[in-house]
């Protein structure tokens, strides 16, 4: 099963007015469970950090754990992380990559903001998170 378009643009509006209570210029990006892009949002944030959101968000769903959770086990894979990390095109393990699940528990596609702090990206993005389920 994968978000619709509609729940990825519900998700991306929350996350969105969070990320403006907290006047933090981010990247939002919205994946469906294959890792696709299916929303996003560029709000001022530099450029670099569009690339992040959707790294971030691919990384939660190929793998259906939250981005820093997969930080940790790469973190713990001693010499074999570089090629995790390099796997896929790419992961990007740090905070603010959020799982989507739906109202049965099955994961459905994830969201992830970058530009802010750790801790920040990780709000924005479960706060869009929790709106699907």
């Amino acid at each position: 099963m994968n978000i619709t378009y509609k729940e990825a643009t519900k998700a991306l509006n929350v996350a969105i007015e969070k990320a403006k209570t907290l006047n933090i210029p981010v990247s939002i990006a919205v994946v469906d469970a294959g890792g696709h892009l299916i929303s996003f949002a560029r709000l001022d944030s530099v450029y670099g950090v569009i690339d992040f959101a959707v790294k971030k968000a691919r990384t939660a769903v190929m793998f259906g754990v939250d981005s820093e959770i997969m930080g940790t086990i790469v973190s713990g894979a001693d010499i074999h992380g570089y090629g995790m990390l390099n796997s896929n095109d790419g992961l990007l393990t740090i905070a603010g990559g959020v799982v989507i699940k739906n109202r049965e528990g099955n994961i459905i596609g994830a969201i992830a903001s970058s530009g802010g702090s750790p801790q920040q990206d990780k709000e924005i993005a479960n706060a869009g998170a929790v709106v699907i389920n």
